[in-house]
């Protein structure tokens, strides 16, 4: 059965964002008041009717219009997709029986099934050295028909000198698991040097000790980095009981379809939803329907691949997302929620950018912004590692990012006379109190309640029912 995606009304010439004019006109005006520098970059990103054809593609004068499957094409113009047919596997299996093997660790792990579904389309796997290099320095890779995509995070794998004298000069390799099972074989490979200072310093901006990341997968990881064309043997799957939350790009995309979607606004995060969340959210779909859209559908993404050891574990944060829409704080009609497979680095603007590039790949047309995004704590100083709003000037003017619509959001902070979440008016400062995610962490913990208006009940006795299991865990059992 064929989809119709719901048309917005036609653009027109405007410079207010009066009632008659087009989504993208009104979205062009709202953002140049919410945040200038975006001005210019929402013009490149909206100039075109959500569901025309790409300017790189050209049609034949008087031709129909060719119709669109999605709101905005993959980075490279098609989904790459790494898994093989399943009529290849028994080969394939054979095949690897004879291979060097290299050990994947859980993080490696991630950023194959990151691959294999398409998340940093277009690339093909493992970055070799001159896509490892373009990353590193130009925060994007260059395509063979001169075109740009974003890739500002290495997507690589590391190997010990043991593997790499094993492999000798052998073309391909053998992935495993962390269970020892084959998941994968890299192909065509190359092996080069893995400076990890350098690859340290131009991905955190430092090389401060601490960083969760550097600790967890760089600086014990091997001296070489090997790349290759990956071929998945199976879907990748973690039988946590969530699978059937990871959605891939093409599923998304599918699913936006399915329910008619003329807009998709993506937020990411990587902790439970409060009600200064959700009312972030519930204002970006209200101010899209006002542009005229139709049906905005909200993605709803939390990051899935590592965190660090005191973010709030994924299948907590999970629980606590569905209760979000048991209790009607986001709409379930219009909200999708699946698991975003990547890792998490905590690099800042540099990170941010993969995370509006990925969901590219996802279908999502709007990515939605806020202060110091994929930041962290200084992990030796009292103070932020990155500047608040570096990450959303940043996403404004990074290169490859062009037909993606950035949605800056407005800060939300309790009031403490309304006795709920809302936008922080600085004409009455001394009225809002805000709630860091340190502090609602240390709340769950102590067993304070929160404000009442903060987050949903149900939500909330999540996290404090998960920070009880810790303490009970930790209580010493008298013998």
């Amino acid at each position: 059965m064929a989809t119709h995606l719901l048309t917005p009304p036609r653009l027109h010439h405007t410079t207010s964002p009066s009632s008659s004019s087009s989504p993208a006109a009104r979205l062009r005006a709202t953002a140049s008041l919410a945040h200038p520098r975006l001005l210019s970059r929402l013009h490149l990103a909206t100039a075109r009717h959500p569901h025309s054809p790409s300017p790189l593609r050209h049609r034949r004068r008087g031709a129909m219009p060719v119709v669109r499957s999605s709101l905005i094409d993959p980075d490279g113009g098609a989904l790459v997709e790494l898994v093989a047919p399943a009529d290849r596997v028994p080969a394939l299996r054979a095949e690897a029986e004879a291979l060097p093997r290299v050990r994947l660790a859980p993080v490696d792990l991630q950023w194959a099934h990151v691959l294999a579904e398409g998340w940093a389309s277009p690339l093909r796997g493992f970055m070799r050295e001159a896509e490892y290099l373009q990353s590193l320095h130009f925060n994007c890779i260059r395509l063979p028909d001169g075109g740009l995509v974003n890739m500002s995070l290495p997507i690589v794998l590391a190997i010990r000198d043991a593997e790499k004298e094993q492999i000798g000069d052998k073309p391909d390799v053998a992935l495993q698991g962390p269970d020892g099972g084959v998941v994968a074989i890299l192909r065509r490979v190359e092996i080069y040097p893995h400076n990890k200072e350098e690859r340290i310093a131009r991905t955190f901006g430092t090389t401060a000790p601490g960083l969760p990341y550097v600790d967890e997968a760089i600086a014990s990881a091997g001296n070489w980095l090997i790349g290759g064309d990956l071929e998945v043997l199976e879907p990748i799957k973690y039988n946590d009981g969530l699978d059937h939350y990871r959605l891939s790009p093409r599923q998304l995309r599918n699913e936006f379809d399915k329910r008619g979607a003329d807009a998709v606004f993506a937020f990411q995060l990587r902790n439970p939803v409060h009600n200064g969340h959700a009312l972030l959210m519930n204002d970006t779909r209200r101010r899209l329907l006002e542009m005229g859209y139709k049906n905005p559908i909200l993605l709803l993404h939390p990051l899935g691949g590592f965190t660090k050891a005191d973010d709030v574990p994924l299948p907590v944060r999970m629980e606590q997302h569905s209760k979000v829409l048991e209790d009607g704080v986001l709409d379930p009609e219009t909200t999708i929620v699946s698991i975003f497979p990547s890792p998490m680095h905590y690099a800042g603007p540099t990170e941010v950018q993969w995370h509006a590039k990925a969901r590219i790949n996802a279908g999502a047309n709007f990515y939605i912004v806020g202060r110091d995004p994929a930041g962290m704590g200084h992990p030796t100083e009292k103070r932020d590692l990155y500047n608040p709003d570096h990450g959303k000037k940043v996403l404004s003017m990074a290169p490859g990012l062009e037909k993606l619509n950035i949605l800056p959001f407005k800060v939300a902070a309790y009031d403490t006379v309304a006795k709920k979440m809302a936008f922080f008016d600085p004409s009455r400062s001394q009225d809002f109190l805000f709630i860091s995610g340190t502090k609602m962490r240390t709340f769950a913990k102590t067993g304070e309640n929160p404000p009442d208006g903060f987050m949903c009940p149900g939500g909330w006795k999540v996290l404090v029912d998960y920070y009880n299991s810790l303490q009970a865990e930790a209580t010493p059992v008298p013998v």
